[in-house]
């Protein structure tokens, strides 16, 4: 099994209430960073792609 190396945004400061990322060259691991135990969302890096250009517009 894969080591997973997460990290959140700089934007995110000291604060815990937000997300954290582990990509992979195969896919992109999503995780809430209050409970690093419960299971993660993994997604495509495409699919992560759009959604950040997504975010990014809505912004």
């Amino acid at each position: 099994m894969q080591t997973l190396h997460w990290r959140k945004s700089t934007y995110s400061g000291d604060s815990s209430n937000c997300i954290e990322i582990a990509p992979t060259p195969t896919a992109i691991h999503i995780r809430d960073s209050k409970d690093g135990a419960a299971p993660h969302l993994t997604v495509t890096p495409s699919a992560w792609a759009d959604f950040l250009r997504l975010a990014r517009r809505a912004a």
